[in-house]
């Protein structure tokens, strides 16, 4: 077992009713606040005016920036940042999904400074300080909740990255799995495929911890246990709440005790996807996880074997990927290219840029040889 120091600030507050108190804890922050959403979902479920009453009745005055996609980008990140820094705003409250909540993380660290949120991501600046940041979680995927990471999309350099800082831990998290009900099923689905897929980064990082392994085993059991039932059932509550804390659970660092450091490998191919055909993050991951372990059976076979004995019961590496790719195709995920519509006249511009951006993990680094068996075994 490596050595570790396990820190976590975010005070989370989960389930029904928790968004009650919510003002009286904002207002600890100041009375001034930038509201982060996306692009018109809190709207479209009716959340947004009963936020925004909440908030007027309470005394704030509120600074809106609207519109992020599911993809963030570092000009909505830099436009909110200089939107929040001439208003001089005291809080950030971010309302959303993974992609809002990363995005107001890097926007609370550029508000006190005079350049690019990007400047951050290539270690041009490090952040001395941040506005302080409240999240509502709106879709149960990427455990930005509870964590210090963010991940931004740079267009201009064909770059997806992402960043840590202990500065960007949220102060306080409201999980209501009631606030999910409004997602459908197709990015529930990716939401599950994503918290998996970050137990599994862990789990095949580097270092050996028998518990933070079972940890991981236990998310995974409970995502398989209530994933299929909650995709046919959006609005149970036990099916949400479950699914949520899972996410959560999957990366606030619990995971990665006693290791040092996940693999991460997969997450970087898949970024090539979302950043070049705009593939949702976590129907990346599902595409590309079997096929990674396909490609790296004889380095991680017994992990392999090991990990599918310990969730789906199998035996043997072949069929430790075969229950994974029917488990993910069973909730409605993708687990080939030609399912998010990518054809193999895209293979070449995907190889490049995976060969461009060094897309590998720490521990699992393919060849060239490697890259091209990834995208045979995803065809």
């Amino acid at each position: 077992m490596e050595n570790f120091t396990y820190y976590n600030p975010t005070a989370l507050h989960f389930g029904k009713g928790v968004l009650d108190k919510m003002p009286g804890i904002i207002s600890k922050y100041g009375k001034k606040l930038l509201l982060v959403y996306g692009k018109g979902s809190i709207k479209s479920n009716g959340y947004y005016d009963k936020l925004m009453q909440q908030l007027e009745e309470a005394g704030f005055q509120v600074v809106e920036y609207g519109g992020i996609k599911s993809n963030p980008l570092v000009e909505d990140v830099d436009a909110a940042a200089a939107l929040g820094r001439s208003e001089n705003v005291d809080v950030i409250l971010a309302v959303g999904g993974g992609s809002v909540i990363d995005s107001a993380k890097i926007i609370s660290i550029t508000i006190p400074v005079q350049h690019s949120a990007w400047d951050f991501y290539t270690y041009r600046a490090k952040p001395k300080s941040a506005v302080p940041l409240i999240a509502v979680l709106t879709l149960a995927a990427t455990g930005t909740e509870m964590n210090p990471f963010a991940v931004l999309q740079n267009e201009k350099t064909g770059r997806k990255d992402g960043y840590s800082s202990e500065l960007i831990f949220p102060k306080h998290s409201f999980l209501d799995p009631e606030l999910t009900y409004s997602v459908p099923a197709s990015y529930t689905a990716y939401g599950i495929a994503d918290l998996i897929a970050h137990c599994l980064e862990n789990y095949f990082g580097k270092g050996e911890c028998t518990l933070s392994d079972r940890f991981i085993f236990s998310i995974i059991n409970d995502a398989i246990e209530w994933g299929p039932r909650l995709v046919k059932n959006l609005h149970g509550y036990e099916e949400r709440a479950a699914i949520m804390y899972d996410a959560t659970m999957a990366l606030n660092l619990l995971t990665a005790n006693g290791k040092s450091g996940g693999d991460w490998g997969v997450h970087s191919l898949g970024h090539i996807l979302s950043l070049l055909f705009d593939v949702p993050h976590g129907a990346s991951l599902s595409i590309i996880f079997p096929a990674w372990m396909k490609v790296f059976r004889d380095q991680a076979g017994d992990r392999i074997a090991f990990l599918g004995k310990n969730t789906f019961g199998t035996n043997g590496v072949q069929e430790t990927i075969e229950a994974f790719e029917t488990f993910f195709r069973g909730i409605g995920t993708p687990t080939r290219l030609s399912d998010v519509n990518i054809n193999s006249d895209k293979h070449e511009a995907i190889l490049a840029q995976w060969i461009r951006n060094k897309a590998e993990g720490s521990c699992y680094k393919p060849t060239h040889d490697d890259y091209r068996q990834l995208l045979s075994n995803m065809e």
